[in-house]
């Protein structure tokens, strides 16, 4: 009598793995024209919202500076204002000193990583050994460094993060990943939380009497390139993004690697596409891609690959000369060696 042979698993990794693999995500890129790029983009981006929502419902910001500090080339307030009825945002906004009584600046929304918020970005290190090279070896005050290039910087701590951050975390889990989950007892996501906070900051920088309303750029390492690239496609006033340390395929990190934040994921979206099909949704809008050969967390082959499926969505809209990428020799860092000059060009 013959034996039939059962295939079975108990690995839960296998198991997602494979699921990757059979699922045929019914939007990746494939339009060859801008006709085509432009009934593509309305119905992925509408899966994209899908994926993310709910939103939460606007409120009054009822914005206030709480303090100022001059820091030579320019001044850095700390202003709070309000996001949801009971969620308030806490940042930074970086002044430069030669903005002119009248003058509107193009303005840069500074999003920061893991690590400690808003402070990192702007090169604040309170004399802390362990925190000052971190922000030196990372080369991680790009919000510092775009204020001091003549822009006004809005750098907000997310939920989880700097005065935002909550208790909890272990050496083996950060505390985002602990918010995501309860977040999901909500029904809701904390990377469109903090996405909301994105564009209510957005929306507090078109507010000031030195910001040019219609100039505003996004930027951002690691977590920071999760809230610029996401940021960027659900709302339409960002006009250029360099997205660093991050552009990647799920398959390669999130999938594929032990460790990765819950907490930068719409949920289901592998049904509908990749992140590289996210990416593209940018277009037809400048943007940059940061990658090094050595980062650990996401690694180049993906990036690569990635790069290039957004790459071919640019020349379909017609305006390749608005996407490039920074390849670089480094490890999970931010270059800077194109970013300042990308953003100078196109804002």
């Amino acid at each position: 009598m013959a034996v039939t042979e059962r295939v079975r698993n108990l690995s839960i990794g296998e198991y997602f793995l494979r699921r990757y693999e059979r699922t045929p995500r019914s939007f990746a890129f494939k339009a060859t024209n801008a006709e085509e790029f432009e009934v593509w983009k309305r119905e992925f981006a509408e899966r994209v919202s899908q994926c993310l929502e709910p939103f939460p419902e606007p409120t009054d910001p009822d914005p206030e500076v709480i303090e100022v500090v001059d820091e030579g080339d320019y001044w850095r307030e700390k202003v709070i204002f309000n996001s949801e009825p009971d969620m308030s945002v806490i940042a930074y906004v970086l002044i430069p000193k030669d903005v002119a009584p009248g003058e509107r600046r193009p303005a840069v929304l500074a999003a920061h990583g893991h690590g400690g918020g808003k402070d990192d970005v702007c090169g604040i290190g309170h004399g802390e050994s362990e925190r000052v090279d971190r922000i030196a070896s990372l080369n991680y005050d790009y919000a510092r460094q775009f204020a001091l290039r003549g822009y006004v910087v809005i750098a907000p701590d997310w939920r989880a993060f700097g005065e935002r951050r909550a208790g909890g975390a272990t050496p083996s889990k950060d505390v985002c990943d602990l918010l995501e989950d309860k977040a999901l007892l909500f029904g809701q996501n904390l990377l469109t939380l903090n996405v909301w906070d994105a564009r209510c900051a957005i929306s507090y920088l078109q507010s000031r009497p030195d910001v040019d309303p219609e100039r505003i750029g996004c930027a951002g390492l690691s977590y920071g390139g999760t809230m610029t690239l996401f940021t960027t496609v659900t709302d339409q006033r960002v006009k250029c993004a360099v997205v660093s340390g991050y552009l990647n395929r799920f398959d390669s990190f999130a999938l594929g690697k032990g460790h990765f934040c819950g907490a930068q994921l719409p949920i289901g979206l592998l049904e509908y596409g990749e992140m590289e099909d996210v990416a593209c949704l940018i277009a037809p809008r400048p943007l940059l891609i940061e990658s090094a050969t050595g980062d650990s967390v996401f690694p180049i082959e993906a990036s690569r690959r990635a790069s290039e499926a957004v790459r071919r969505a640019y020349a379909a809209a017609g305006v390749p000369e608005r996407f490039d990428v920074d390849e670089f020799d480094g490890a999970h860092e931010w270059s800077g060696r194109k970013a300042y000059d990308w953003m100078a060009r196109w804002l």
